[in-house]
């Protein structure tokens, strides 16, 4: 089996189908064995599909052969994070609760334009207990590992997702962000992760349509490849308010559509709610900022005082947890993730007033970071504070260590960039911005104004052109 084949780009791949220089059967039946060779050591599957992809390969390899019309991804195995119905497939949502749940009866609405572009579902991927931490393991499947050091998480809750695309297991997954749950794990193991403009993606499976901070986007390999997942995904849908009526063109603004960057300006948040970042990242965000100002673009360092609400943040993160799990506690709580039900437990303390403050707080975070639209294009920072940590790190309890000083538990020590922007519904994008000095990736982020996904993706493009990163690879795994 080639590696050069596993760890192709999905456009790559895609363009090879349409020329019949690819079958996309072997390409199918390549990436599943190399799958199961890695499970094992990884675990970052929730469920393997081998008979519908099987099935579903030599479907696509028909409709070539037939010179039938072909979708952008026709042919390109993917998978799905366990948060959102596969059909015929159960939806586990890494929890012991739902580890005898039934198939799904059909596809999540964005499974479903994903098979319409003609891609091939191969697999579910892992997800902590309802996508609830920073890392990827629970009582009811265990611990995934990252293929750049097996001792390390890839992060969460995406965690599966990202240790399966950097381990060549499929160029592009589908996976979902709460408070960085694709950009964490997108930094941790060294790839492309855009949480999207609130409602650019519509969230069919939300619970609160209304005051949702949860959406879903590509993890990749390549800027190019989250592009075109992103591009199949988007559009607006009736069960999805904030998506009705605004269908985000892929407009590009006039400073980023050139090699010079002279007219860009990008505002540099060194720090947002952490106090600390690790000495390597640091280096790292400079050297990506450095090859942007190479190319032409004003950096001004932002000294702006910012209430970054970590705390009302929580307020309505561990809150809504709280409310949601309580139908389980009942018969399931000996089975629970400890680090859910200490967030349950923490969520359940919150006052009413508590929470109507925290949904005020996020409205003034809102507006804070509009007002720095009003000075820059873009908002760049570090995407965590460290690499990823240890596998056996205590999210719910354990500080974050940065430079041998203890930094508080993961959302305020290592995660921090992430989560506010979940709150205020800008796009952003993680990129790799290199290894630290332990020799795992490191990540940069590019957060855009509203409907700005193209601006922030091609500045990751130009990013990617002047210090490449696909060509890295982990050990092959299994």
């Amino acid at each position: 089996m080639s590696d050069d084949l596993l760890f192709m780009p999905a456009t790559t791949a895609a363009a090879l189908i349409r020329a019949r220089k690819l079958s996309p059967v072997e390409y199918t039946e390549a990436v599943l064995r190399a799958m199961h060779q890695a499970q094992p050591a990884l675990n970052c599957f929730a469920e393997i599909i081998d008979h519908d992809a099987h099935n579903a390969a030599r479907d696509a390899e028909a409709a070539v052969m037939d010179g039938r019309p072909l979708g952008p991804l026709h042919g390109v195995p993917i998978h799905i994070k366990d948060l959102l119905n596969v059909a015929g497939v159960p939806t586990r949502h890494g929890s012991a609760i739902f580890a005898e749940a039934a198939p799904a009866a059909a596809d999540d609405l964005l499974v479903a334009r994903l098979r319409a572009a003609g891609a091939i579902i191969v697999a579910k991927t892992a997800t902590p207990e309802f996508g609830v931490k920073g890392l990827t393991d629970g009582p009811g499947f265990g611990i995934t590992r990252n293929p750049w050091n097996l001792g390390r998480t890839p992060g969460g809750s995406s965690g599966g997702c990202a240790a399966a695309v950097a381990a060549g297991l499929a160029p592009i997954g589908l996976g979902t962000d709460g408070a960085g749950s694709i950009r964490g794990p997108a930094a941790c193991c060294g790839l492309v992760g855009l949480k999207p403009t609130l409602g650019a993606v519509p969230n069919e499976a939300g619970r609160d349509a209304f005051g949702s901070n949860i959406y879903a986007g590509p993890l990749s390999r390549t800027i190019a490849d989250a592009a075109l997942m992103h591009s199949v995904l988007q559009g607006p849908d009736q069960n999805d308010p904030w998506s009705i009526g605004t269908n985000h063109p892929a407009t590009l603004s006039p400073a980023l559509l050139g090699h010079d960057l002279a007219a860009l300006r990008i505002g540099y948040i060194p720090r947002c709610a952490n106090p600390r970042v690790a000495a390597d990242v640091t280096a790292n965000t400079s050297a990506s900022l450095a090859a942007w100002a190479a190319i032409g673009a004003e950096i001004e360092e932002l000294t702006d005082p910012i209430d970054w609400i970590e705390y009302e943040g929580r307020v309505l993160y561990q809150s809504s947890f709280a409310v949601f799990g309580a139908q389980y506690l009942p018969h399931w709580q000996n089975q629970m993730d400890p680090v859910t039900l200490a967030f349950m437990q923490r969520g359940a303390t919150f006052s009413m007033a508590d929470y109507r403050n925290a949904e005020y707080a996020r409205t003034g975070l809102f507006r804070a970071i509009q007002a720095l639209f009003r000075r820059y294009d873009v908002l760049v920072m570090p995407t965590m504070t460290r690499t990823a940590l240890d596998v056996g790190h205590d999210a719910a309890n354990d500080d974050i260590i940065i430079d041998g000083i203890p930094c508080g538990i993961t959302r305020q020590g290592w995660t921090s960039p992430q989560y506010p922007f979940n709150l205020t519904g800008h796009p952003a994008l993680a990129v790799p911005s290199g290894f630290g000095d332990d020799g795992l990736p490191t990540s940069i982020q590019i957060v855009g104004k509203w409907g700005a996904e193209t601006d922030i993706l091609r500045l990751g493009a130009l990013l990617e052109h002047a210090q490449p990163w696909a060509q890295h690879r982990p050990a092959r795994r299994g």
